[in-house]
Parts: structure tokens; C-alpha cells; sequence
């Protein structure tokens, strides 16, 4: 036990210190965007997406109405906590435990990837009710 122990502290420590800060920046792109939702405020939440996700969705309106749609545990939820995250190559993927307006818990996985400006911006977000398999 006690080696298992050693060699996973040895590949926490391992871990580039860049991918720290790569997660919270992730983290403080995913608040942003959750901030947004709470507030209806549908310009600041789509400037958070990446471009590929804006062109499916091209515009705020559209975009507001899938995340209301299909992401409502992420529009309106009783808690939102940030989970283990990575960080690898310029893409950061975030777990994040939600507790919706019924109380129901859901997990939801963010992508996000640095773009050519330097910014992070989220590429993706998957949702899993608690207790489900994939």
C-alpha cells in the first residue's frame, strides 16, 4: 500500500506545473459561462464557446435555447462544484458535480482548448445522470 501510495504522489508531482494554471483558468472559464446562464445573460455565456461550438449553434438566441433544452441541470442548478480535472496539449477536461433544481445529481465533463489568441474557450460539455452508465 504504502508504494502505491509513493507512486502516485510521484505522478501528481510529475505533472507540469502549467497544467495547474491551465485548470483554473478552465475553471474560471466554466464559472463565467455558469454565471452567465444564472443571470440569462446569453451574449456573456456564448462568448465562452469555442468557435466550432458557435458555428453549430451561430447564434445567441439558438445557442440559449439548446442549453435550455438540453443542458437545463446546467442552466439551472442548485450546485455546480468543480471536480478532477486534466490537462494535456492545450485541452483541458473538467469534471464538474451538479445538482439540479430537483436535486437530482448529474456529472458533467467540459472540454476546452486553448485558441490561437491564447484564450480558453469550451469545446464541448457532456452530461451524466448520477448513478447512469455510459
Amino acid at each position: 500500500m504504502r508504494v502505491s501510495a509513493w507512486l502516485i504522489c510521484l505522478s501528481l508531482l510529475s505533472t507540469p506545473a502549467l497544467a495547474g494554471s491551465d485548470v483554473t483558468a478552465a475553471q474560471g472559464v466554466i464559472r463565467a459561462q455558469e454565471q452567465a446562464l444564472a443571470r440569462d445573460d446569453g451574449a456573456s455565456a456564448y462568448a465562452q464557446a469555442a468557435p466550432e461550438i458557435q458555428a453549430l449553434f451561430p447564434s445567441i438566441e439558438v445557442f440559449m435555447a439548446m442549453v435550455r433544452e438540453g443542458y437545463a441541470p446546467v442552466y439551472r442548478h442548485k450546485s455546480f462544484e468543480f471536480g478532477a480535472a486534466q490537462a494535456e496539449d492545450g485541452v483541458i477536461a473538467q469534471r464538474v458535480h451538479i445538482v439540479d433544481a430537483n436535486g437530482e445529481a448529474w456529472e458533467a465533463l467540459y472540454t476546452l482548448q486553448t485558441q490561437p489568441d491564447g484564450s480558453l474557450k469550451i469545446t464541448g460539455c457532456s452530461l451524466l445522470k448520477t448513478g447512469q452508465s455510459v
